[in-house]
């Protein structure tokens, strides 16, 4: 008769354990960029075996996505005052009252890295990206569910474009990075006149 040998087990880590490891992944991304970013340096800084990391996430794409979701410090969720415009300058605040500089540098980063990596493309897209924009799709419909803005409007599917568009021309174009004062300028002379909210 033939045995039924059951599938191995999935170690768990505990909450505060996984939270920890997370946060030391993000610092390494921010010291060494993606690409230098190994599951090596992962497993010696947080003290981890390279078996357990690899048992948890299918590889570094999964785990790097995963913690920058994780340690998100502004949550789309979060924000309702009322308004839709009240809404993006809240969000503009919620980001200033963190390391901002420093998140736009990791993320310009791990932009620059998912063009040349499928895998972290994917990874970001689905675990991170995919999500948010969902929430920011919440936000909105909050705002045509209050009558606030049209349902049909045609700049509505763009808010995220211009907001992030926003944030990654301006290097180019002035060469510095966008700070709270650009933000909320931005947010009341473009987002809000496309959005015929002015």
């Amino acid at each position: 008769m033939a045995t039924h040998t059951p599938p191995a087990r999935r170690s768990r880590l505990t909450p505060e354990r996984e939270q920890e490891l997370y946060e030391a992944v993000v610092e390494l991304l921010r010291e060494v960029g993606y690409e230098a970013l190994t599951m090596d340096a992962v497993a010696a800084r947080t003290r981890s075996s390279k078996a357990t990391l690899y048992r948890q996430w299918k590889g570094k794409p999964e785990l790097v996505a995963t913690a920058l979701q994780r340690c998100k410090q502004v949550s789309l969720a979060d924000i309702d005052t009322g308004s839709l415009a009240g809404d993006l300058h809240a969000l503009i605040r919620a980001h200033d009252e963190n390391d901002t500089k420093r998140d736009q540098e990791l993320m310009r980063g791990l932009a620059h890295a998912a063009f040349r990596n499928e895998d972290l493309f994917r990874a970001l897209r689905e675990l991170l990206i995919e999500p948010e924009l969902e929430s920011f799709g919440t936000l909105v419909q909050r705002a045509v569910d209050r009558g606030e803005l049209a349902a049909d409007n045609p700049a509505r599917e763009f808010i995220p474009h211009l907001l992030f568009g926003a944030a990654l021309a301006r290097p180019m174009i002035e060469g510095v990075d966008p700070d709270p004062e650009y933000s909320h300028r931005y947010v009341d002379a473009v987002v809000i006149p496309a959005l015929g909210l002015a």
